[in-house]
């Protein structure tokens, strides 16, 4: 009898192909509304908000095949969801548009210096991981309200859009923010009909624009300082902890040096920070993806072709999103942040030592406070830190 290993089925490729579509899919559509609307904050125009998506998709992508090739693990990258909505609640800064690109290289040029130079990891880890998440749901609160005035301003838009989610979050939640998006289309589609005010055939096709990046203090303090921190507390740890949960080992290194220059190479087209997934990562570490674990790197593998893929599409897809009726983009950006809001209002909470200073980081962010032009999340996380070395000493 042979003891050679039996080919591989067509079949065998049918799930891992399967999971790292839907893998791709989830992390797109369920939090795209957020990127936009966090660029656009800062500075950019609809077009280079769109050629920041087009340039995260490629990063990201190419980024997956490395890392899950070289190192046979089920390995996803991702965008910062709660980076952009960090960018949307901080706004244009000195220097506007360039100065936010400069910000996004700064932060790629940090993730990649963690990775090499364990010591700035040690100094991110010792950030009390209460004031972190704190500082996040401040900056989250005025995005999660968007659904509720959408619902006051516009219930015919919005009132449809929040259904879905919660219909979909009892049956499917997976799929609940997807599913909001696809009835926010619905929406966009009818208002083009009746607008008559459809984009032309060359304003969905994939294109970069690129900015060259200057660098202002205030962008620094302002986006480049909170953008890093919360990128790594809220991505790059959770995401090693999810990899860890189903046996792998997280390529530090490698995956912090592809993360970071990833971002620094998409920053001038718009990119603002590519990172280790966190919430889609179990989708494709997971044994429903693929009962072999020693195999289940093909489905991280077909993850990183299909952003590539979902890449040609996101320009069109933007340049739609940009005729949407007012409110209900905001609504579904909303909708994909509630998850992010819960997790980090329970984490800033957790401990009651830390709780005091915890509700007086997150109520300076979620004033929206602006000091020599640098927003609340820096103010919140300094206030914080201060709060609590005051109450420790006084203990």
């Amino acid at each position: 009898m042979s003891d050679a290993p039996a080919p591989s089925r067509p079949d065998s490729l049918v799930r891992p192909l399967g999971a790292g579509v839907v893998t791709a899919l989830v992390g797109f559509t369920s939090s795209f509304a957020v990127v936009l609307t966090g660029l656009q904050a800062v500075g950019a125009s609809p077009s280079q908000a769109a050629s920041g998506l087009l340039a995260l998709c490629l990063t990201q992508g190419l980024g997956i095949l490395w890392l899950a090739r070289r190192f046979r693990t089920p390995i996803t990258l991702a965008w910062s969801t709660p980076g952009a909505a960090l960018l949307a609640g901080t706004g244009v800064v000195a220097g506007g548009w360039p100065a936010a690109v400069g910000a996004f290289v700064v932060v790629g040029a940090a993730i990649v210096l963690t990775g090499l130079w364990p010591r700035l990891g040690a100094l991110i880890a010792a950030i009390p991981p209460s004031l972190a998440q704190a500082m996040l749901a401040g900056i989250l609160v005025p995005l999660c309200l968007a659904p509720v005035e959408g619902v006051i301003d516009s219930p015919a838009a919005i009132l449809p859009v929040v259904a879905t989610w919660l219909v979909l979050q009892r049956l499917r939640p997976r799929w609940a923010v997807p599913g909001a998006f696809g009835t926010a289309a619905v929406v966009i589609a009818i208002h083009l009909l009746r607008s008559g005010s459809a984009p032309a055939a060359r304003e969905l096709l994939p294109a970069i624009e690129l900015t060259a990046p200057t660098w202002t203090w205030q962008a620094l303090l302002g986006i480049a300082l909170p953008l890093y921190i919360v990128t790594m507390a809220s991505q790059n740890i959770p995401g090693t902890a999810v990899l860890d949960s189903f046996g792998y080992a997280t390529p530090w290194r490698a995956a912090m040096t592809v993360t970071g220059l990833g971002t620094v190479v998409g920053a001038p087209a718009g990119g603002h920070a590519v990172n280790l997934a966190a919430i889609s990562a179990a989708l494709a570490a997971a044994p429903e993806a693929e009962p072999d674990p020693a195999r289940r790197w093909r489905v991280a593998w077909c993850a990183g072709w299909s952003y590539l893929a979902l890449a040609l599409c996101s320009t069109g897809l933007a340049t739609v999103v940009a005729t949407a009726p007012d409110g209900v983009v905001e609504a579904v950006a909303g909708l994909a942040l509630l998850a992010t809001l819960g997790g980090a209002l329970a984490s800033a909470l957790r401990d009651a030592p830390e709780r005091e200073a915890a509700v007086v980081t997150f109520l300076v962010a979620a004033s929206g406070w602006s000091l020599f032009g640098i927003g609340s999340a820096f103010w919140a996380l300094m206030v914080g830190l201060a709060v609590r070395v005051g109450l420790s000493s006084g203990r």
